[in-house]
């Protein structure tokens, strides 16, 4: 399952939206998440991922771009 479907089934598990309603490019807000909601969510990814997200996430706003930074963490750095 790619990471985009996991954060889908996440979101659903987590909020109840239905996934067929969550598009990847996509402004989260159009899903109704609040500010405590978007926090919420960030740590239930930090948890189902175990990665941990910068606190700068500036241009991250939708259901990609979550996507490709989470890739982006849990890809091994060569040292």
């Amino acid at each position: 399952m790619s990471t985009l479907e996991e954060l889908k089934q996440l979101i659903h598990k987590t909020f109840g939206i239905d996934t067929a309603a969550l598009k990847a490019d996509a402004p989260l807000e159009d899903y109704g998440l609040d500010s405590l909601s978007l926090a919420e969510l960030l740590f239930a990814i930090e948890e189902h991922f175990d990665v941990d997200l910068p606190d700068s996430r500036s241009g991250v706003n939708t259901l990609a771009g979550l996507a490709a930074l989470i890739d982006d963490l849990r890809t091994p750095k060569a040292a």
